[in-house]
């Protein structure tokens, strides 16, 4: 390798590193090839979504169970937690039916 191609590659590296990104390679089956580059770069964007993904892939990858109580801890961030509804009804006999 010539001098300007290792100083190119220096300072391509530089930049990822400047951008918080790495090079490394990754052996793996052929057939996950594209999952693998597609996978890495949804999670080189740092936004959102790739927290998200992270998530799962880091939770998928321990092997740990899915934590439960996702839908209570939704309830109880409910904006309508400390409103004071009244969610009592009349009790009613209903009307008389003649068999």
């Amino acid at each position: 390798m010539g001098t300007s191609q290792r100083r190119a590659v220096r300072n391509y590296r530089s930049r990822l590193t400047e951008r918080g990104l790495a090079r490394f390679e990754v052996l793996g089956r052929d057939s996950d090839r594209d999952l693998l580059r597609s996978l890495a770069r949804r999670l080189a964007e740092d936004d959102a979504e790739a927290s998200r993904l992270r998530a799962i892939v880091d939770r998928a990858v321990a092997g740990e169970p899915p934590r439960t109580g996702g839908i209570l801890a939704a309830l109880r961030r409910s904006p309508l937690v400390d409103s004071d509804l009244d969610f009592s009804r009349a009790h009613e006999e209903g009307r008389k039916v003649d068999l």
